[in-house]
């Protein structure tokens, strides 16, 4: 798969499980249905732009820390509105955006096979 493709059904599924994760927070169990999808939205905006860094970027590093930026300033945008529950939204935010970005860098594949010339 390409990298943008990777990121994108990557960042779905873990920032489904992220959201899913708001469970374990009393207060907020009346609005799950919602924290859910929109933590799958910010799963997926952190994935695409994490494939596309990893097209044009070709370190694991940088990946990481791209796609933790990434999720972290994410994070911060819900958890900004909410006026709270800063560190339980930003922590998993990002590392989710690092997981993202480390695996478009490691198991993307690029559109265009690098061609060695002898």
């Amino acid at each position: 798969m390409n990298k943008i493709l990777v990121g994108l059904l990557l960042g779905a599924i873990l920032g489904a499980v992220d959201g899913a994760t708001a469970w374990f927070t009393p207060a907020v169990r009346d609005g799950i249905i919602g924290i859910v999808i929109g933590s799958t939205i910010k799963g997926m905006i952190a994935g695409i732009a994490a494939g596309w860094f990893a097209r044009k970027v070709q370190s694991v590093a940088w990946g990481i820390a791209f796609g933790l930026f990434v999720g972290a300033l994410l994070a911060y945008g819900v958890a900004a509105m909410q006026h709270g529950y800063y560190f339980e939204i930003m922590l998993p935010g990002s590392i989710v955006g690092a997981i993202v970005g480390w695996a478009t860098q490691r198991y993307g594949r690029s559109l265009h096979p690098r061609v060695t010339q002898i």
